[in-house]
């Protein structure tokens, strides 16, 4: 089974925390994860779930501004940012925390 790429990972963590805050985000939720779950039975061409994905991150303001707004959101809802990994969205976040939560200078 194939990862997520960073972008796509965005989206879906941004959409996740933002879902209850206007309905619109939790119909984008709900489409992004069935486009995964057709592209994971091969139902779907890698470059048309890319696409897709590009577009709604673009709609949101890039994957830039997604990744700040989502480590901002759980940051302010619960004190600190925890996400862990080595993947490359990971890495995005943790430089995005660091600089909201002033350890960087």
């Amino acid at each position: 089974m194939q990862k997520p790429s960073p972008e796509a990972k965005a989206l879906s963590l941004f959409l996740m925390a933002h879902k209850k805050t206007k309905p619109l985000y939790k119909e984008k939720a709900k489409r992004i994860n069935k486009q995964w779950d057709l592209l994971q039975a091969n139902e779907l061409d890698q470059k048309d779930y890319d696409e897709e994905v590009q577009n709604m991150l673009t709609s949101f303001g890039g994957y830039a501004e997604v990744l700040q707004k989502t480590v901002r959101f759980y940051i302010q809802k619960a004190g600190e940012w925890t996400l862990k990994g080595d993947d490359q969205y990971c890495a995005d976040a943790q430089k995005v925390a660091d600089k909201i939560l002033n350890k960087t200078k």
